[in-house]
This record gives C-alpha cells, structure tokens and sequence, in this order.
C-alpha cells in the first residue's frame, strides 16, 4: 500500500525537489484524464478506474502510486484506489475544485518556460515574449485558444471561491457604493450586493471581459438594478465614483502600471475614500510555497511580481493611501485596507 512518506534525509529531498515536474505532470494527467471523476465514494480497482477514463491499467496504477505518495489518492490494503480531501479537489463537480486552476499550472507553455527561469532572473525580464514572439495574454489568445480558454476557467474558479471569503471578510455597512476595480466577470462585487442588499456596486474591467460579466450583474439579472458595468482600463483612468474601492489580484503588472493604477483610484475616490486591496504574499503566509511559485511564474510570463507586506505597503503609501490595517481573508490571500487621507 503506498501511503505518503515521512520527510526525507537532505540528499533524497533535493533529489524528491529536482523531480518536482513529474508530480506537476501525474496532476495534469489524472487531470485530464478526469480519474477523480471516475472515481466515487467506493474505492475502485485500477482496472475499473482505467475501463471508465479509456486507459491502461498498468500505467494508470504508476500513475496513481506516484500520487499516493502525495497523499493524492490513497492506495487501499486490497490494491483498490480511493479518494483523499486532495484527489476530491481534482473533480469537476466538487464546489471547492481545483481541477481548472492544475491545469492552468501546467498548461504546455510553461514546461516551455521553467527552464528558462535563470535568463529571466539574471535580466528581470519575462521570457514569454522571446519564446513565441508576441505579449503572453496576446500569444495565448492568437496562438493557443485553448490555453486562454483554461486561464479563463481558472480565473472564475478562483474568483468565485475567494469572493464569498472576500465578502465575508468587509464590514461595509456604513457604506452606500463599492467599484470592483479589474473585477473580472463580477463574483467580488455580486457577492457583496448580495449582502448588503441596498447598496450600489460598479464592475469596472475590460470591455472583453465585462461582456462576459455575470448574468446576474447585467440586463434582466436580480442584481441588475443596482449593479453598473464600466469597460475600461484601470491603468489608464477610474471613471467611476464610490465609498469604496476593491482591488484584487491585479497589483502583479510592472511596477509602473501598479503606481499609475493607484493613483488613478486616489484620484477618483478623493479624501476619506475606502480602498481594499486584496493580494496574494510572499511572506507571512501559510501558503508560501504557492505564493512563492506564482511569483516566480509571473516572471516569467508577464514579467510581474506578487509582493511582501512590506513592498505592498510602500506601493500603497507612495500612491498617496494611509493602511490603516492588514488581516488575512484566507490562508492564500490578505487584505489591506486604506484610506485615501483627507
């Protein structure tokens, strides 16, 4: 039976790290394969497992041994396969998956990139652009349709599960309007619309992205009469006026576009105005190695960075913000809610 191992002695760990690719590999596989899928509450011999997903029994069990050991899946005494809380993450179905965003993680441009790591860390600039010839979100929509297709998913994903902690986390009860600044389809501001009932919320993003906003948020939708939707860009102006200000997951651009972004807010919101910024960190986290990976993948893909407390706060307060307090949301994200001083 393979259970997950205890923590090795140093020189079998590094060796565990330096094959980090093949778990990132067998998670794709299972992935696509959709083997958590095939799998239900009973456990299932490999054989039956691989007749459901259309594959061989024997490289399936490898596949699945190797996952094991990470506590995805769990090999049970009589050789039959069950779930683990990790392997149910991997299901369409399951409310909390995170079938789309293992996907996005492994998409085939970044085993083109990772290799690649020590060019963008000795010049500090993306790689993405030398490999394929174009700015990545404009290489993954012209060239690789399907690749855009599941960052979009992963995106929703996310969005859809940190929103409701989001929601849960602000008190804006003394407030009457909330902008949802870079908001994406609109989960941040949906939910709290849905909390307080007599507030007005804007969903300010991209035209190509507001087209596809809520159903819920636009014409004939149960938030429609009380939600705004705004194309634009943030970088270049704020047109919309509101208490308070959302900003999350997009202070990762170069370091430019980030300053220009907030002062853009400060200057819309003017003196006493409420801005929440909501970011992953790269320290005081228990999620760490998760954050720390996808600072390092945002080098290499759009030559952006996730930040320390320190560094966001200084962004903050150089863009004219008072930070008035930093709590957690979750184990992955924090919140910094600001002041723009009167």
């Amino acid at each position: 039976m393979t259970t997950a191992p205890t923590a090795p002695p140093p020189p079998m760990r590094l060796r565990e790290l330096a094959f980090g690719a093949a778990c990132a590999a067998a998670l794709r596989a299972a992935a696509r394969l959709g083997v958590a899928d095939a799998l239900g509450d009973t456990p299932m011999t490999v054989e039956d497992l691989a007749a459901a997903v259309k594959a061989e029994p024997k490289p399936l069990r490898r596949l699945l041994r190797a996952l094991a050991c990470y506590d995805v899946f769990a090999e049970q005494p009589d050789g039959t396969y069950a779930h683990t809380a990790t392997s149910r993450l991997l299901r369409e179905d399951d409310p909390h998956s995170l079938r789309a965003i293992t996907l996005w993680c492994t998409e085939a441009w970044t085993w083109d990139a990772w290799p690649k790591l020590d060019e963008a860390v000795r010049t500090g600039r993306n790689v993405v652009e030398d490999l394929y010839g174009k700015e990545f979100f404009t290489y993954l929509n012209e060239d690789a349709p399907e690749s855009a297709d599941v960052f979009n998913r992963a995106m929703t994903t996310s969005s859809e599960q940190s929103a409701r902690d989001v929601a849960a986390l602000l008190d804006l009860s003394g407030s009457a309007s909330v902008a949802d600044l870079g908001g994406g389809q609109g989960h941040v501001v949906a939910s709290l619309l849905d909390k307080y009932p007599s507030m007005q919320g804007s969903l300010l993003d991209l035209p190509r992205v507001v087209e596809n906003a809520l159903p819920r948020l636009l014409p004939g939708g149960d938030l429609a009469d009380r939600a705004r939707i705004v194309p634009g860009d943030v970088r270049t102006a704020v047109p919309v006026r509101a208490d308070v200000y959302v900003i999350k997951n997009i202070l990762e651009w170069d370091d430019e576009s980030t300053a220009r972004l907030l002062r853009n807010v400060v200057e819309a919101g003017g003196p006493g105005t409420r801005v929440v910024v909501i970011e992953n960190l790269v320290d005081d986290t228990p999620s760490m190695r998760f954050s720390t990976a996808m600072d390092l993948m945002l080098l290499l893909n759009v030559g952006g960075a996730k930040h320390a407390t320190d560094s966001m706060i200084s962004r903050l307060t150089e863009a004219g913000l008072g930070v008035d307090d930093v709590r957690p949301v979750n184990s992955y994200l924090h919140a910094f809610d600001c002041t723009v001083p009167k």
